[in-house]
């Protein structure tokens, strides 16, 4: 009989073939393995979409998608990131390398020729065809409520994307206004040498590792960011002073002139209005009146204008002496 009182010895309770089955499928090594596997962190990574309480500067809430980003490229769950990652990275590789598109459009006339030669062949052999028995009992349709889900997760992402883009856009984080301007800078001079699905790569690479790289080095990351927020703000504030003193200066030298022109045009009015006293003086003269001259004609040399029309008057003419022919002699 072994000796159960020394250091050494491990005692295992006696157990059956089903007992033993149960502690190995619920046993510490099985939780820690489901606990542990990258499917539980997917469920965990989508149980994590939840509204955020913070809002934008504007007051507006944002959308469970940026919890589920802040989740997914923090690496709180290094598993469902990871394989995040590798699919990303699989599908641009795939989209490159392999002819989805083709594969595709093969898949789709062999169903459709397999049917149709399962159909004929069945009514030329047997008389009746053959694609009935392939046919479901019931088409296939999208529920309405999944529908519905689809639209609403759309909907969601779309907002997602239009206010991480003003945010940045309006300079709410300006380290991130900062980040966005050397990532497009970037991404504008390299899309001259890259093909796109290479600086798709390199983009999804940068913000997957970039988090991580970050939070493994936040000391020193915070550190450098800080000195330079502080070189930054010295900078800032020498270049404000200086400009204030440059525009006191100016300010100064502009008054100046305006005063001593001003001093010119006042001494220059004193002088013409001493030097002719008369002008200032309007002489007073009488204007005398002559006497109009008396008309030359009264209406009274003229005669009235007769008040009633003229009659015509009919009158006779004299009688005319009748002159005698002479006489004709033989």
């Amino acid at each position: 009989m072994a000796d159960t009182s020394s250091p050494g010895f491990v005692s295992y309770p006696n157990t059956s073939g089903g007992s033993i089955n149960n502690a190995v499928a619920k046993g510490p090594i099985a939780n820690n393995i489901k606990s542990e596997a990258p499917g539980q962190e997917l469920r965990d990574l989508k149980t994590s979409r939840l509204t955020p309480p913070v809002t934008t500067a504007t007051g507006q809430p944002l959308t469970h998608y940026h919890s589920l980003m802040y989740s997914l490229l923090s690496w709180e769950q290094p598993r469902a990131t990871a394989a995040s990652f590798a699919t990303v990275v699989s599908f641009i590789l795939a989209a490159r390398y392999l002819p989805l598109l083709r594969w595709l459009f093969k898949f789709i006339y062999l169903s459709l020729g397999f049917m149709a030669t399962a159909e004929i062949g069945g009514r030329v052999v047997m008389s009746q065809g053959l694609a009935k028995s392939f046919r479901p009992r019931k088409y296939y349709t999208v529920p309405k409520e999944y529908l519905e889900a689809v639209m609403e997760d759309l909907e969601q992402l779309l907002d997602f994307v239009l206010l991480e883009f003003q945010r940045i856009l309006f300079a709410e984080n300006i380290v991130h206004t900062v980040a966005a301007f050397f990532a497009t800078f970037t991404a504008y001079w390299l899309i001259k040498f890259l093909p796109f699905w290479g600086l798709s790569l390199l983009a999804v690479t940068i913000a997957y590792i970039g988090p991580l790289v970050y939070m493994n080095n936040r000391e020193v990351i915070d550190a450098h960011i800080e000195h330079a927020q502080g070189v930054i703000n010295a900078q800032a504030h020498q270049l404000k002073d200086l400009a204030g003193e440059r525009t006191a200066h100016a300010t100064g030298i502009v008054r100046q002139y305006v005063d001593d022109y001003s001093a010119k045009a006042q001494e220059y009015i004193g002088q013409r209005r001493s030097a002719s006293p008369e002008m200032t003086k309007v002489p007073s003269t009488v204007i005398k009146k002559e006497p109009e001259p008396e008309p030359a004609f009264t209406p009274s040399d003229f005669p009235e204008a007769p008040k009633d029309e003229p009659v015509a008057e009919s009158f006779e003419l004299p009688p005319q002496p009748v002159e005698k022919e002479p006489l004709l002699t033989a």
